[in-house]
């Protein structure tokens, strides 16, 4: 009877350590799934599109940065435009991902308040459009911080 007892207690244990795993891995993201991936590829490379558009347009960006009262704007455009491209690569490619997410939200943190300040704007339909890609770049920036998350826990 004793074996009996003990042989049901080791099933037991190994049925509830199943089920902890299953709802681990339920309840976990799997970077390696291909939606993960594709993710990770279509956000980090519209990133890495954005930041290469801005230093190749760099002088183009450096005058809007300018007009928008940004400080220091010969600095700070490529500067910034550099962070975004290492964090959209990073990210696309899932290599320091703790540190390309958090590149990607310091670049939109930064730059949406004082890049696009349509509170600021009299004019109806560029207050509009501003608020447009204000509302984008939180959209991004709150992608950034789910990557960061994911990353967080790898």
């Amino acid at each position: 009877m004793q074996l009996r007892q003990s042989e049901s207690t080791e099933r037991l244990a190994e049925t509830a350590e199943r089920a902890v795993e299953t709802v681990r891995d339920e309840s976990g993201t799997d970077v390696d799934s291909t939606a993960f991936r594709l993710a990770r590829l279509l956000y980090g490379g519209v990133l890495a599109f954005m930041a290469t558009d801005n230093l190749r347009n760099s002088e183009q960006m450096v005058g809007y940065a300018e007009s928008e009262g940004a400080p220091m704007a010969e600095t700070t455009v490529p500067a910034i435009s550099g962070t975004l491209l290492f964090g959209g690569l990073g990210v696309a490619l899932w290599k320091l991902p703790r540190l390309a997410a958090g590149a990607a939200a310091t670049f939109f943190v930064s730059i949406t308040p004082v890049m696009h300040d349509f509170w600021a704007i009299d004019d109806a339909e560029e207050a509009q459009q501003q608020q447009i890609h204000f509302l984008k770049n939180a959209a991004l920036l709150g992608a950034a911080l789910a990557f960061l998350r994911v990353a967080d826990d790898e």
